[in-house]
């Protein structure tokens, strides 16, 4: 933190010293400290650095001002790091982009700042800084001192929720009271004022029963209650913003509707001071402009609050109690209350309140919501169940292993509420435009009214007039400061819903601009474990004997394969007998005696070693290589007696994802280990464009920039540990929510399935996305293009046409709304692909085949 000491006499001195403390990453013994405060010491402006290893920290003396940027140069170029924090604040009074543009330059003003980013949807700032460099204080006051309030958000995934709806809930009655009373007081105006322009009647029956004086005094009145009742929120924000010189949407509507309230108070009050004929009240526009705009700002209002609903149902997910066994006892505690290690009982039709472990019991569950897939999951003892979802059938026990803000649901949440945050490439150029928006929309009108007062027909201060007010309405810096954010949240939130988490909101752009897509095989193309394919038998023996003999040898043996051959006895339930003099022969095969009967089961090389003749068997051996599968032939008795096939199975659902993926346009590729033969025998199954066999943990970013070769957009979809180097590298990472926690780290996106159709889901809402953005920042930008020259008049000389303060006002109110329309359509988005089908879980719950969730895995927002 950054502290000024204050000098307590006036006589001229230098600037008071200052003091930052960084925390300095990567000292190991004394000569780093040294060699650290050298270039502490070597940065101008430094007094004194003192650096302490034992706290990895460094105090550094500033002779002014202290300059954070020069001072982390300095320790990075001396081979060492400053870590950076993140921190999260609410902001609330933003009403248009120029607000957010305000709000992100008085925070990266502050040393120590290094990244800023505000979302007018959410709300809400996501400061990077460097840690121990700055206080929450000192963000909360560059936020005062723009005009907004900034609060500081609670670490736990939606533990602000509750607040934040409230407050949001409050806004919104707030503005639909000030909409109804404004609304109220204007009709009268209206209707009496707008009545006697198009009826003549009206006219008539005002100037003869209370007079054209008691009229205006009348809608003064009204309209004076309307502008500083419900009014006064926009010159609370608007005129410090004007001060300020810094002027903001509100600042557009007190101008513009101070400008009528004003010019009408004169003609009421003042007639004389205008010229003849110029005499004129405009006190139903300056009301109207209020209402329209109030109604603008609720509907607004409503629509953002649907943008999050897929949070509030994420967060609706968790029960509020939980059943628990304490001391002997079944007692229903708060859901915060459960803690890790408690035994918690879950009835059927019940949600699973924590993430756990089944220890008694078994049953289905529903886990569409964390997944996206239909079908239920299969659960029984030692499988992973995740808080938040149905259990559909029985009833089972389970111990916690995670629970508060440690749960997978509170940290899909995060996930899910840092992409809404996050601000892609596309909006780059909105922020600068709307930075001197409203300036130049001021600027218009200033010019509009002078030009019209220097060319118009008489009379010549009321066209003026009305066509400045009407340029000052009109503009909508709203509809671009929501056109990018309102996407990313409904789209991001869609996704969730769908078992698609992106990480990082840059994601959603990214998807949508790849080429080619290219999958890891073994656990992502594949179930990622052997399983017995084949078991082909000679006459004079049955299926089910070789199996029982050979399973009953390979529990002798700790390989894959042998363990592939042993489950698939166990999940056909036939019976194991006794092994006695069990042999492995290293690179050939295993014998042993089992019940009395001699088995050997290994290679051809084996076999012909041993004399047995696999002549009936070699063509039906080499059909099964053929199709990338481990033939091992099996004699019993001294005589061959079957062939059998042990191979990683591709996941059911492969085959229709990569035909989705063709079908969008996209090159398929693939990564693998295999060799050459076996990798092209898989790639024509699935129809994959391009192969890199034969390649080493390490050699898969080289083959994803082969891939990118000639600009190609690559991502790449894995789920084990040595997929993380290729995740990072690849222009979109897609990790498989299943596979090993390191993976989904380096990940932009999450398939929370292991169903590959969560792919083209991802990228048909990728491209849904930016779609939707870049109709709502047509539509922001086309709007203020063409409709602000028509409001200044660019089409009275042609044929009379001008803009009335009313109807600019509905314009300006309505364009908003639309934008936030267009947005909410995503979330009416159909994936592609429905993910329903899993393979085929094990009968014990404890596998992950086909997405099946095992134990949860650890999510983490990017920063």
């Amino acid at each position: 933190m950054t502290s000024v000491a204050p000098r307590q006499n006036t006589d001229p001195s230098p600037p008071a010293a200052a003091r930052l403390s960084l925390p300095i990453e990567g000292m190991t013994c004394a000569s780093c400290v040294g060699r650290v405060e050298r270039a502490l010491k070597a940065v101008p402006g430094v007094l004194e650095a003192n650096v302490n290893l034992a706290t990895e920290r460094g105090d550094i003396t500033f002779a002014g001002a202290p300059d954070p940027t020069a001072v982390v140069r300095a320790i990075e170029n001396a081979g060492y790091a400053v870590r950076e924090e993140t921190m999260e604040l609410a902001i609330e009074g933003m009403t248009c982009a120029s607000c957010v543009g305000r709000v992100e330059k008085a925070l990266a003003r502050i040393p120590g700042v290094t990244g800023v980013s505000v979302n007018l949807a959410t709300e809400r700032a996501l400061i990077r800084h460097l840690a121990g460099a700055v206080s929450i204080v000192d963000l909360e006051a560059a936020v005062d001192r723009t005009g907004y309030v900034a609060r500081r958000l609670s670490s736990e995934a939606g533990a602000s929720g509750d607040r934040e709806a409230e407050r949001r809930e409050h806004e919104g009655r707030a503005l639909q009271r000030s909409l109804l009373i404004a609304a109220a007081l204007t009709l009268p105006i209206f209707v009496i004022e707008m009545g006697s322009h198009l009826i003549p009647g009206v006219h008539h029956w005002v100037i003869g029963t209370i007079g054209e004086r008691t009229n205006w005094y009348l809608q003064f009145a009204l309209a004076t209650l309307v502008l500083f009742g419900p009014g006064l929120r926009f010159f609370r924000k608007g005129v410090p913003a004007i001060l300020r010189g810094a002027p903001d949407m509100n600042s557009l509507v007190s101008v513009g509707t101070s400008a009528a309230y004003g010019y009408s108070v004169v003609a009421t009050f003042l007639p004389r001071a205008l010229p003849a004929g110029t005499a004129n009240v405009y006190y139903e526009a300056a009301a109207v402009i209020v209402t329209l705009i109030l109604l603008g700002r609720m509907l607004e209002a409503r629509a953002k609050g649907r943008t999050s609903e897929a949070i509030k149902r994420l967060m609706g997910l968790q029960p509020k109690t939980a059943r628990v066994q304490r001391d002997g006892d079944t007692v229903e505690i708060p859901l915060g209350q459960v803690e890790v290690g408690d035994t918690v009982l879950v009835r059927p039709g019940e949600k699973v309140p924590v993430d756990g472990e089944v220890i008694e019991g078994s049953s289905y569950v529903d886990e569409s919501m964390i997944t996206g897939e239909s079908a239920p999951a299969s659960k029984g003892v030692g499988a992973g169940v995740v808080g938040g979802t149905i259990n559909k059938t029985g009833a089972f026990s389970f111990r916690a292993t995670k629970v508060g803000a440690d749960t997978v649901l509170a940290q899909i949440v995060r996930m899910v509420e840092a992409a809404q945050g996050s601000k892609l490439p596309i909006q780059g150029l909105v922020d600068k435009v709307t930075m001197w928006f409203v300036p130049g929309v001021m600027a218009a009108a200033a010019l509009t009214f002078l030009i019209w007062l220097a060319l118009g027909p008489t009379p010549t201060l009321t066209f003026a007039l009305v066509n400045a007010v009407a340029v000052l309405i009109i503009a909508c810096p709203c509809a671009m400061g929501l056109a990018t954010p309102t996407s990313i949240m409904v789209g991001t939130g869609r996704a969730a819903e769908l078992g698609v988490l992106f990480r990082k909101g840059e994601a959603l752009q990214a998807l949508r601009d790849v080429t080619v897509i290219a999958f890891d095989k073994t656990g992502t193309l594949t179930k990622g474990r052997p399983e017995l394919t084949d078991l082909v038998p000679t006459a004079g023996f049955s299926r089910d004997e070789i199996l029982g003999l050979v399973a009953s040898v390979e529990t002798r043996s700790e390989h894959p394969i042998a363990e592939a051959i042993v489950e698939a006895a166990k999940r056909d339930g036939v019976a194991l007998s006794p092994v006695d003099s069990f042999e492995a022969v290293p690179g050939f095969g295993v014998s042993a005696l089992v019940a009395g009967r001699p088995v050997e089961i290994g290679a051809d090389r084996y076999m012909s070693r041993l004399g047995h003749d696999v002549g009936n068997l070699r063509k039906a051996a080499k059909h099964l290589a053929d199709e990338s599968k481990s033939p091992l032939y099996v004699a019993i008795d001294g005589r061959i007696a079957a062939v059998i096939a042990v191979a990683d199975p591709i996941k059911k659902t492969t085959p229709e994802a990569i035909r989705a993926l063709h079908a969008l346009g996209l090159k398929v590729a693939m990564i693998t280990g295999d060799n050459g033969g076996t990798a092209a025998a898989i790639a024509k199954k699935l129809g994959i464009d391009e192969v890199a066999a034969e390649v080493l943990p390490d050699g898969k970013v080289a083959a994803l920039k082969r891939f990118g070769g000639n600009g190609a957009r690559v991502a790449f979809v894995g789920d084990g540990i040595n997929d993380a180097p290729a995740l990072a590298e690849a222009d979109v990472g897609l990790a498989i929510g299943t596979g090993a926690d390191v993976a989904i780290e380096s990940a932009d996106v999450v398939l929370m399935s292991g169903d590959l159709r969560g792919v083209p889901n991802a990228i048909a809402l990728s491209q849904a996305t930016i779609r939707n953005i870049k109709q709502n920042l047509f539509w922001a930008f086309a709007y203020n293009i063409v409709l602000i020259p028509v409001a200044a008049g660019a089409l009275y000389p042609m044929n009379g046409t001008l803009l009335s303060p009313i109807v600019a006002a509905a314009a300006m109110a309505l364009s908003s709304v639309f934008v936030l329309g267009n947005a909410l359509r995503l979330k009416r988005f159909q994936a592609p692909m429905a993910i329903e089908v899993r393979d085929e879980p094990p009968a014990d719950g404890r596998g992950r085949p086909g997405g099946a969730v095992g134990h949860p895995v650890e999510l983490t927002p990017a920063e």
